[in-house]
């Protein structure tokens, strides 16, 4: 994959990761071409951050240590105080609506990103030291598999940190407080990894609060270039969820978004979320408005 030029080979770990369940895997025989930002783009400038919250590992992308392009990576035991500088890239439409190392969905409008050695999922706080602007974003993929780049962002973090137009920028990534109590220790094997994975229980849900909580909150479940392939996810999550499930097409935007609320709680959202992934769907990204 190339932004501004650079290749990147972002979606070939993914593919590394995803297929194999040996030590060592082998380079498929080409590397992806070139990726682009989406032509008229929605404004994603002011797009809310995911809210931080204790996840289980993902049942993909965990395996340390892993293998990529002949060298070997390791999955941090323990994220604690992670706090680390670097040049951020990012990566677009090429990859939207194919899989991630963790086996969801990439969507170039939500906040997420690859990130070599941190637990799938981590939430991160990113600063771009140029000009200071920061956004959260969930850790959902590998790479970038370069050693002058720290992390890959999604299209949309890279137009909140203002670095779209540029293809690169300088940055400190933060592991946001609230995901140190995730269990980070990577095993070899993904179905240990899997096995150890704390599921969630009454006990992990917050209190419902005497009021709703200020803002809108939305899940967003996918994105689609063609409006059959939205309401085939519409029909499917109208089956599962108790909520509200529709289809958007925002102004210039050339994809169809599938989403879910508003919903007046955000122990209402996870509980959806949940429900979700027990169904065997990607899980969807919270969000508030």
């Amino acid at each position: 994959m190339t932004v501004a030029g650079r290749v990147r080979p972002v979606r070939l770990a993914a593919w590394l990761i995803l297929s194999s369940v040996a030590a060592c895997s082998t380079v498929p025989p080409s590397v992806p071409p070139h990726d682009s930002a989406p032509v008229n783009p929605p404004d994603l400038s002011y797009l809310p951050d995911p809210v931080p919250r204790t996840e289980p590992l993902s049942k993909y992308g965990n395996k340390s240590p892993y293998e990529v392009l002949g060298k070997t990576y390791y999955v941090l035991p323990s994220p604690d105080n992670y706090k680390e500088y670097g040049n951020a890239s990012w990566y677009g439409t090429k990859f939207h609506g194919q899989k991630t190392s963790s086996g969801e969905l990439y969507d170039m409008y939500q906040l997420t990103a690859a990130h070599r050695s941190l637990p799938i999922p981590s939430y991160v706080r990113v600063t771009n030291l140029d000009n200071h602007r920061t956004a959260i974003v969930r850790v959902n993929d590998r790479g970038p598999f370069h050693s002058e780049r720290l992390i890959d962002l999604s299209y949309a973090a890279a137009v909140k940190l203002g670095f779209a137009d540029k293809g690169t920028a300088r940055v400190v990534v933060e592991l946001v407080d609230g995901t140190d109590q995730m269990v980070a220790k990577a095993d070899p094997t993904p179905a240990s990894v899997a096995a150890k994975a704390p599921s969630m229980t009454l006990a992990d849900v917050p209190p419902e609060p005497a009021v709703p909580e200020p803002g809108r909150i939305f899940l967003q479940a996918g994105a689609f270039r063609d409006a059959a392939g939205a309401e085939r996810l519409r029909s499917d999550l109208s089956d599962i969820v108790d909520a509200g499930v529709h289809v958007e097409r925002l102004p210039h935007d050339q994809y169809y978004h599938v989403r879910i609320g508003p919903v007046a709680r955000m122990s209402e959202a996870t509980r959806l979320q949940e429900l979700i992934v027990s169904a065997s769907h990607p899980k969807p990204l919270i969000v508030r408005e």
